[in-house]
């Protein structure tokens, strides 16, 4: 598991820009990274605000008029009551504070007293590549260790993941994936900085309002709300792909439960694991 204090557009797999070989088996390439155990809102995902609005205003019609009753009624409640006239302008709002203050954050943190540049350490977890070829991974700045650039404490500021910062300064939410699960510390940690971000209202509570559409919650209304809908089966299905169990308790809520657990205490299985996952950990059906 990984130690959480230590330390662009999706691309298909294997398709890395390549720059230069370094020696025989070291090449430089640049990659796309998928931050582990957070999520952030969208600053583009659905269009400007204006096409995305449109989009989210079908996805509240449709859960309105019957087309998802497929859906628990708590569920569609749970998203109408979100699915404002400006969620989406909130929302992509939202995303772009958090890129500015993921970039600020690494541009401050990764700069040496002597102003030079220190390297940005990648720690990969047990599950190395998502689905769309982007690296799973935490990152944080890296430390030579020489007189010059010396390792901080364990419980330094400066050692701690951008990903936990991220969720602390409120613009990132809990989104730990089975298997990328943080060792017991680590994962304590991280809800407790959570909640202490909600309870608070940091960042994009503060800015946008408790009622601000999740990551995951956004994009799933925008493929609930996709002008040509056929199936809305099919449309639920591709929407609403992991189970989500109460880290709590350790309790399944199921694929379409997740609003009854607190954003901070939310674990997801993609449902193709389940079976895997319930041999691994002790859940509770």
């Amino acid at each position: 598991m990984v130690d959480l204090g230590f330390v662009g557009p999706s691309r298909p797999a294997n398709d890395y820009r390549f720059f230069e070989v370094i020696d025989g088996d070291t090449p430089k390439i640049e990659m796309s990274i998928r931050m582990v155990s957070i999520d952030t809102p969208e600053s583009e995902f659905g269009g400007g605000p204006v096409t995305a609005q449109a989009t989210l205003d079908r996805t509240r019609e449709r859960l309105r008029d019957g087309t998802y009753d497929a859906l628990p009624a708590e569920l569609r409640e749970h998203l109408v009551a979100r699915l404002t006239p400006d969620a989406a302008r909130r929302h992509l709002s939202a995303g772009k504070l958090a890129a500015e203050a993921h970039r600020s954050m690494v541009n401050t943190r990764l700069r040496r007293p002597d102003g030079s540049q220190r390297k940005l350490a990648v720690i990969a977890t047990g599950e190395l590549v998502e689905q769309n070829g982007r690296l799973l991974a935490y990152t944080a700045p890296w430390f030579a260790g020489t007189a010059s650039d010396p390792l901080p404490p364990r419980d330094h500021p400066d050692r701690r993941t951008f990903n936990l910062d991220l969720v602390a300064l409120g613009w990132a939410a809990t989104f730990v994936i089975y298997p990328s699960i943080p060792r017991p510390s680590d994962l304590n940690l991280l809800l407790s900085e959570a909640d202490d971000a909600w309870r608070e209202r940091r960042g994009a509570w503060a800015e946008f309002g408790a009622d601000l559409l999740l990551g995951y919650e956004y994009r799933a209304c925008v493929k609930l709300g996709v002008a040509d809908l056929e199936d809305p089966a099919a449309a639920i299905a591709g929407a609403y792909q992991r189970v989500c169990v109460d880290l709590r308790t350790l309790t399944e809520v199921g694929l379409f439960g997740y609003h009854r657990v607190p954003p901070a205490h939310r674990l997801w299985i993609w449902a193709t694991d389940l079976e895997r996952a319930r041999t691994d950990l002790p859940l509770v059906s």
